[in-house]
């Protein structure tokens, strides 16, 4: 963990040069680990849009077990169940918008055999909460990497985009498969950004594989709640 005391900036306003398109969907049910899957049938519906690391492909996402709910594991065979306010989120600039929401809506994506027909979307501006956290990064390749050592890292290459981090938590490592084997990653939470190294982030995100949903920072309730972020649905 690292935590350092700082005042935080008021008076931004955010841009929308970058936005999230949340894209109501028919779905009734998805794998648990589908994230390689919907990044392919994304990439098949929008050639050439989702190969530079520019367009965000936000995992599916509900919460974790609590209050009596229990997530499905996937090692019971069992798939996520959707709500039909389940949302397809992607994250893209502003001058892809309308090209990226012309060629899905109305479209069906085939995800490992489940089938996911895009309706309308919704558009929604960044936030410069100065709470944000990123489900999934992608870690060193190193299998040695513990969790300070990735602190450390990630506080490099935030400080090579001119990003001063004063408090970062990350939690446990999880993967999700790809033809070419597991990819690991770590969640990470950020607080006491400022508004404007916040709003950056979340327009650049950090690391590769952002078409896999990893890099790609939400808003986030508080270090009391870590892991739940705003779009957290059960």
């Amino acid at each position: 963990m690292l935590w350092q005391e700082d005042n935080k900036k008021a008076g931004f306003d955010v841009d929308d040069s970058v936005v999230d398109l949340l894209f109501n969907i028919e779905c009734r049910e998805l794998p648990v680990d589908h994230i390689y899957q919907l990044s392919q049938a994304i990439h098949q519906a929008l050639p050439g849009r989702a190969e530079d690391n520019e367009l965000g492909v936000h995992p599916v996402h509900l919460a974790g077990s609590q209050n009596g709910w229990e997530r499905p594991d996937e090692s019971l065979g069992q798939n996520l169940i959707l709500s039909k306010r389940t949302k397809l989120i992607l994250r893209v600039r502003k001058e892809h918008q309308q090209d990226v929401v012309d060629r899905l809506h109305n479209t069906t994506l085939d995800i490992d055999g489940f089938e996911m027909t895009v309706k309308k979307p919704k558009v929604r501006k960044l936030r410069k909460d100065s709470t944000i956290f990123s489900r999934a990064i992608v870690c060193s390749e190193s299998e040695t990497e513990d969790e300070m050592q990735f602190l450390n890292r990630m506080q490099q290459e935030l400080a090579l985009m001119g990003i001063i981090i004063k408090k970062a938590l990350c939690g446990k490592t999880s993967q999700f498969k790809t033809p070419d084997g597991p990819v690991l990653t770590r969640s990470l939470m950020l607080a006491d950004m400022s508004p404007e190294d916040s709003v950056k982030l979340q327009q650049t995100g950090i690391g590769p594989l952002r078409d896999m949903g990893c890099g790609i920072f939400l808003p986030h309730k508080g270090i009391e709640a870590v892991g739940e972020s705003t779009d957290d649905e059960k």
